[in-house]
């Protein structure tokens, strides 16, 4: 039986970067074999193929169509299975490093466009204000329209230095959005962290990556060094991370919860795509290394935790987010996540490709299903400088076209919390008539800064974590 490497994704929605993705080894030749093939279909594949080559206006490649063919049948299943070409394969591997070139936007397709699922933090295109949820419609002056997934990336990818024209259909606006964006490498250091003042510190995770979990490590380590003393709360950020490597996510979640505690486990019609990932060493270390976690500050797993999320959190950051909600160990505030809860399986199929299939979905320790419904915060804070959930201009799995179904049903309403609503700690902002807010200042880093002082649900988070540390004290 044939070896082949398998890799496992429950995470990004686009080409540009891998999510949640593990390594390992999988017999996958002859499964199925017993299935009988469709011959009627089969043969009708066959005379369109020989129509084509003999009758089409133009000589076409065979490599072309066969090729387009198999574009045909994985995008027809769902929004995340695609084919990937030998570039579009090693893009994939090369992203999961923390650097690859291009515009630094994570995308999938929706009804023959790209529609941006997050910008990624500190990139061309996150500078250049693209979206979460916008729709780009032309590369240049070339209409998407047509277009698979992987030819898109490939135009958006080029040489540092080059630029490119991305005209954007965003909703709420009259006219298309033209940017142009200059081509840059992308370096991503997936950890953040600082302290916010005395006690208090803050991390925020951009994207899991293959030393994600290192990163955090250190970045604990260092906070309870500049603050001298134990933490007296800890706000995690995984708002627009739209996931990384499945063992990053155990990683950053086994930093917190009790060992072995269960993180995820995973459904699929086959044996080797069901999986029960705990808070272990071997579920998240690669073979020989040593384990970054073991070596925590005391109250790392003790220490109050509010985790941030918002519509561009996916995936392997809803993971993290379920897992802490589950077993009690955060308080999820912000807005509801994206709600991207399958696993792709990456199979490379022996010539330098591959095809990244859905094969399963993910759930939650207590069995929540997070496909096209996301994780709903214990309390809703709304960010004053995007539109309200209520204008529905946000862009989720729900919203893309032959979405995987949610399995199960329904969680408790959470506590909602609008700007106009804030406490008087909140950052300063004065509601006007219509009982918004119109004084509230629009989210700018100072040099150096890793979050603005005006972040409106950082600040609310500090406050939460403050008032819990009163509690506790009583």
């Amino acid at each position: 039986m044939t070896q082949k490497t398998k890799f496992v994704l429950v995470g990004l929605a686009g080409v540009l970067a891998g999510a949640a993705l593990t390594v390992n080894l999988s017999a996958i030749a002859n499964k199925d074999a017993a299935t009988a093939l469709p011959i009627e279909e089969l043969r009708a594949f066959t005379d369109v193929f020989a129509r084509i080559k003999n009758d089409y206006v133009e000589p076409v490649d065979d490599k072309k169509l066969i090729n387009g063919a198999i574009n045909g049948m994985l995008n027809g299943l769902d929004p995340h299975s695609a084919y990937l070409d030998v570039e579009g394969f090693k893009d994939l591997q090369v992203g999961t490093q923390g650097e690859f070139g291009g515009l630094g936007i994570e995308v999938g397709m929706e009804d023959g466009f790209v529609r941006v699922v997050s910008p990624i933090e500190d990139t061309p295109a996150f500078k250049a204000g693209v979206k979460p949820g916008d729709l780009i419609i032309k590369l240049d002056d070339t209409p998407v329209k047509g277009m698979s997934l992987g030819d898109a990336v490939k135009r958006m990818r080029g040489k540092p230095g080059s630029k490119i024209k991305l005209t954007i259909s965003r909703k709420g606006t009259d006219k298309p959005v033209v940017v142009i964006i200059t081509r840059a490498v992308i370096k991503i250091r997936s950890v953040k962290s600082k302290l916010l003042e005395n006690g208090y510190g803050y991390v925020r995770v951009t994207q899991f990556q293959e030393h994600t979990g290192e990163l955090l490590a250190d970045a604990l380590t260092d906070l309870y060094k500049d603050n001298k003393a134990p933490l007296k709360g800890l706000i995690l950020d995984l708002r627009n991370d739209p996931g990384g490597l499945l063992n990053g996510a155990v990683a950053v979640t086994a930093a917190f919860v009790k060992p072995d505690s269960l993180v995820v486990y995973t459904e699929g019609r086959s044996e080797d795509a069901k999986m029960r990932l705990t808070a272990s060493r071997e579920n998240y270390l690669r073979p020989m290394q040593i384990d970054y976690l073991k070596n925590l500050p005391e109250g790392v797993k003790q220490v109050p935790i509010v985790a941030l999320v918002n519509s561009g959190s996916a995936s392997a950051s809803e993971i993290v987010a379920g897992a802490l909600q589950d077993h009690k160990r955060a308080v999820i505030m912000g807005t509801r996540t994206f709600g991207k809860g399958s696993v792709q399986t990456i199979l490379p199929i022996g010539n330098g490709t591959a095809i990244k299939l859905t094969t399963a979905r993910y759930f939650t320790p207590n069995g929540r299903s997070i496909q096209a419904k996301g994780i709903e915060p214990d309390i809703v804070v709304e960010d004053p400088n995007l539109p309200s959930e209520d204008d529905g201009l946000g862009i989720r799995e729900a919203d893309l076209d032959k979405h995987l179904s949610n399995p199960n049903g329904g969680d408790p309403a959470p506590v909602v919390i609008k700007p106009s609503e804030s406490i008087k700690a909140a950052p300063p902002a004065k509601p006007g008539k219509d009982g918004k807010d119109k004084d509230i200042k629009p989210l700018t880093l100072e040099p150096g800064e890793i979050v603005s002082k005006n972040d409106f649900q950082v600040n609310q988070a500090l406050n939460l974590l403050k008032g819990l540390q009163i509690l506790q004290g009583r």
